[in-house]
């Protein structure tokens, strides 16, 4: 992965998609040895207008004075250690953004950017941080509901990339990423999983949810239709 940014540093990204009243979500792209890699911002909108950001990128000025419209930027969630490129300039522009990570990631996020707290309090009962179980802690999610349907916001634990080609698009596939179906990337299995019942049982827990709208991961195209079998079929690859 490319070193933490230290200046506003635009990379090539889509436009701003709207995919619920209180969710605004950008796909952006970081060039890396032989592949491009897609990467997804989140941003939800609490009952406050407080906005949350999950997975960070520095956006054109159009687009983040848009954002800025939106609402309040009030937390700034690094969902983890991995996904750390833009966090200090985010800070930087925005000092007054609570810093949250999940606490097995915390003290490699802290080597770029201070983490203000672990646990998170939104004042908005319909928007609930998490960390994913089974990942010794290091990844994050988001659960959002609405009064349309719940929108699952997740980092690395699922893989969505369906447009890879050449030899990029090999090795998102050899990594997990990319496939014809959703799934957890057999990188993030060994390098973040340390427990698959217990990330079994948190799939499943998700699937549970029987508003369950949507999932939008971090690499990869948002996860419709029938969400909650995808996420049952998803754990039954899990041991």
């Amino acid at each position: 992965m490319p070193r933490p940014f230290d200046h506003w540093t635009v990379l090539p990204h889509g436009p701003l998609a709207s995919v619920a009243d209180n969710i605004r979500t950008v796909v952006g792209t970081i060039h890396m040895p032989l592949m491009d890699l897609p990467r997804r911002m989140t941003v939800v909108r609490t009952a406050g207008r407080r906005l949350i950001v999950f997975s960070a990128i520095a956006l054109r000025e159009d687009e983040m004075a848009t954002l800025e419209s939106f609402g309040t930027f009030a937390y700034l969630i690094v969902p983890s250690d991995k996904h750390r490129l833009d966090a200090r300039v985010w800070k930087d522009r925005y000092p007054t953004l609570t810093v949250v990570a999940p606490r097995g990631a915390r003290e490699k996020v802290e080597q770029v950017v201070p983490v203000d707290t672990t646990e998170p309090r939104f004042d908005d009962p319909n928007v609930e941080f998490t960390e994913v179980g089974g990942t010794r802690e290091r990844e994050a999610a988001l659960v959002v509901r609405t009064p349309t349907g719940t929108t699952l916001v997740l980092n690395d634990v699922i893989g969505n990339i369906h447009d890879g080609k050449g030899v990029g698009g090999w090795l998102l596939q050899a990594a997990g990423f990319a496939g014809e179906s959703a799934q957890v990337p057999r990188v993030v299995k060994s390098m973040v999983v340390d427990d698959e019942k217990a990330l079994r049982a948190q799939l499943l827990e998700w699937a549970a949810i029987e508003s369950l709208e949507r999932i939008l991961v971090s690499h990869g195209a948002p996860i419709e239709g029938d969400v909650r079998q995808i996420l049952r079929d998803v754990a039954g690859t899990l041991h």
